[in-house]
């Protein structure tokens, strides 16, 4: 399910990706919450599964950029 504020296609291109990073990291023996850590997302606790890692990822994908100030 793709929030109502994302772009459909770069919600599935950003689930796409936040995929495959985390097959990867589950191949290398690595757990969810590493795998958020990678992407600097806060980790909800120690039961985070893998889709909720993946949802989380593919929404920090989509977050637009802030601008930091001079």
């Amino acid at each position: 399910m793709s929030p109502q504020h994302i772009n459909p296609v770069q919600w599935h291109q950003a689930v796409g990706y936040a995929r495959q990073v985390c097959a990867r990291i589950f191949r290398d023996g690595g757990t969810p919450a590493e795998a958020l850590s990678a992407f600097g997302v806060a980790v909800p606790g120690p039961d985070a599964g893998w889709s909720l890692a993946v949802d989380r990822i593919a929404q920090s994908l989509c977050a637009p950029a802030l601008r930091k100030a001079a």
